[in-house]
């Protein structure tokens, strides 16, 4: 457990008045009054508050040793984590040529009388292209044995070669369209536009057309990924219209011997009653491009701060004029010493000065306080002065040429919030962010940093234990990372340690979608670069998602007799939702247990401490399979058995009260 700060004065107030009116009889018994309308006693109180004041600083003497000892073992308080999102730049309409959104772009949410606006930058720069349609083919047949028809695209775009979408007569399932492009079109919104003979493909329902977009996704498995879809006024494609697709990180793959940027039309029939009798017919399609999303952090940059000039002296400290700091990005945010003929010498930002000698030009920056330090100079045994760090040369002028600043739990705003387009960009209508912003953290308190100190030290930046690799996996990315668990022999293969992380989650309550619970591959690499460093050299590690069991649960339970039905129903809902979790479920509400099981007993056991609970009548569990499109019930069961690299999660849960 952590250290317990000590108190060096634990009085009150309260205490201090109280022991001042007790030596009053002592010092001048002729004071008498000791009522709180007596001016004396007012003093005394007016006295108490001041000397309050002083003792809360002097209890705050034992944490500023702790920061000290910190810096003495090479720990610091965790930075400010910046929130992130992808945010959707929308043309006023496509363009002829390629447009560029510069790095840095900012965007923000909706200045009011009451908050003031939240601004996001764009993480880099991003070149909206103009889609060049290569290649066209349609498709029938099994993914794995494929028949496909070859289509002269230049003729199909000119309107001068009609196509079938779908190749079978009538469309089957797995039919598809497949539209190939030169270029990489990553992130882009790519719009689709056709004219087909209306009402070819009736049949079908026009406002759940039974076909999916699908891209050929980044990876090493050449798996296919669907893709939102803004608009679709193609009713089916039985009338001509505009297609708006969302797309992904793509990937340059073959298909029938063609290298291209693939985006797809598959049929995927789930209701028979609403196919397609004939195949509707392309008279004419075009490709454009209506805009593209990039990643943007919330921060706010600064470029070419003038931070002072240089005495000449050891130890010189500056200071930002914004604060917390955000991490900085080394190809950009650096210092800059310039002397008096303008030419600019390029410093290294280091984590402390331990192992710079008096000619590197090393400099350090404390996130929190905005502080950039040189190093000092220190006596030695033998009474010569060693430097740690080079020294600015005097009347040098000190020149932050870029950083970030911001981040915090401020950041975590809503879909749809950032709509203020704060840079102003020629072509640029609008801009929104379509997802949610996750991931920001307030900077490190000294309560939180007290209770790391021990993992710390006992670790000592090397991962050997199951539980080094844990701490370490949650210090690779703070404010990322929900839950880890290391498995390592006999779980494992001799030599190799697998490492099971699930992802922080902002809202825990209720049901969790899928996609918040995968492993994203930054921050997978985030935690093998990391834990790479620190591992012994003939370990193997892998950094993966935990399996993780949906779980669906019937209960029938009998609220008791002066309980409101439906608040106990809510009640149980919730707390089945909060019990079968993976980041704050199981009996201790710190995430369930890695490869432990799930059986009805731990589910009534839970229920029966809910209030308003009479009686539990049965539980039943039903696991739930999902293959990152549909969930599927299983049959029910006794118990939901896992592995041990599994974990269960709530898919829904019904509650019924007799």
């Amino acid at each position: 457990m952590g250290l317990e700060t000590p108190r060096l004065d634990d009085r009150s107030f309260d205490d201090i008045v109280a022991e001042a009116l007790a030596r009053i009889p002592l010092y001048t018994p002729e004071w008498t009054d000791h009522n709180l309308s007596d001016p004396g006693v007012t003093m005394i109180e007016l006295f108490a508050w001041m000397t309050d004041i002083v003792l809360y600083r002097l209890n705050r003497v034992p944490d500023k040793h702790y920061v000290k000892f910190m810096e003495l073992i090479g720990m610091r308080l965790q930075e400010a984590e910046p929130a992130r999102v992808k945010q959707t730049f929308w043309l006023s309409a496509p363009q002829a040529y390629p447009i560029t959104l510069p790095n840095g772009t900012e965007v923000s949410t909706v200045r009011t009388e009451t908050e003031e606006a939240i601004i996001f930058s764009t993480d880099g720069a991003m070149e909206i292209k103009v889609p060049k349609l290569g290649q066209v083919m349609t498709s029938f047949g099994a993914e794995d044995g494929r028949s496909f028809n070859v289509h002269n695209g230049a003729n199909v775009q000119n309107g001068l070669e009609k196509i079938p979408v779908f190749a079978s007569k009538p469309p089957a399932n797995n039919d598809a369209l497949y539209l190939g492009f030169e270029e990489d079109l990553s992130n882009h919104i790519l719009g689709i536009e056709i004219e087909v003979d209306t009402a070819e493909g009736a049949g079908i329902d026009p406002n759940h057309p039974p076909y999916v977009w699908e891209v050929m996704a980044a990876g090493t498995d050449q798996a296919w990924e669907i893709v939102d879809v803004d608009y679709d006024s193609t009713l089916g494609l039985n009338i001509g219209g505009v297609i708006r697709l969302h797309l992904p990180q793509l990937r340059r793959a073959a298909r029938h011997d063609r290298l291209a940027y693939w985006v797809r039309c598959r049929l995927e029939y789930s209701n028979t009653e609403s196919v397609y009798n004939v195949s509707p017919q392309i008279n004419r399609l075009t490709t454009s491009s209506w805009g593209g999303t990039i990643g943007a952090t919330n921060v706010t940059r600064v470029y070419n701060e003038v931070l002072g000039r240089s005495d000449g002296t050891p130890g010189q400290r500056f200071y930002l004029a914004h604060r917390p700091v955000i991490a900085r990005a080394s190809s950009e945010d650096y210092l800059v010493v310039r002397d008096e003929n303008g030419r600019d010498d390029r410093w290294q930002e280091v984590a402390d000065f331990s192992n710079s000698t008096a000619n590197d030009k090393h400099y350090s920056i404390d996130s929190d306080t905005g502080e950039v330090r040189f190093g000092p100079a220190l006596p030695q045994r033998d009474g010569s002065v060693h430097r740690f760090g080079a020294l600015p040369p005097k009347n040098h002028m000190v020149i932050m040429t870029a950083y970030r600043f911001g981040g915090g739990l401020v950041g975590n705003v809503a879909a749809n919030t950032l709509t203020v387009l704060k840079t102003a960009l020629p072509y640029i209508d609008r801009v929104t962010n379509r997802e949610p912003a996750t991931g920001g953290k307030n900077a490190e308190d000294i309560e939180h940093a007290k209770m790391r100190v021990p993992g710390y030290l006992r670790t000592l930046q090397r991962a050997v234990t199951a539980s080094d690799f844990e701490f370490l996996a949650q210090d690779a990315a703070p404010g990322q990372v929900g839950r880890v668990h290391c498995l390592q022999p006999p779980q494992t293969n001799p030599g190799e340690v697998q490492l099971l992380v699930i992802p922080q989650i902002p809202r825990l309550q209720g049901f969790i979608a899928p996609e918040s619970l995968d492993l994203s591959n930054e921050l997978r690499t985030t935690i093998q670069t990391y834990l790479d460093e620190r591992r012994l050299l003939s370990t193997r590690l892998e950094v993966v998602a935990p399996a993780y069991q949906w779980v669906e649960t019937e209960v029938r339970l009998r609220a008791s007799q002066h309980s409101d039905p439906e608040k106990v129903r809510k009640a149980v809902e919730d707390k089945l939702f909060e019990f079968i979790n993976p980041l704050q479920g199981g009996n201790d509400g710190k995430g369930w247990p890695f490869g432990r099981d799930l059986f009805i007993s731990d589910v009534m056991a839970t229920l029966s401490a809910v209030e308003g609970v009479s009686f539990i009548r049965s539980v039943k569990l039903y696991p739930i399979n999902y293959d990152k499109r549909w969930f599927t019930r299983g049959a029910e069961s006794q118990e939901i058995l896992l592995p041990a690299h599994g974990i269960v999660v709530s898919y829904q849960h019904n509650v019924v009260l007799e």
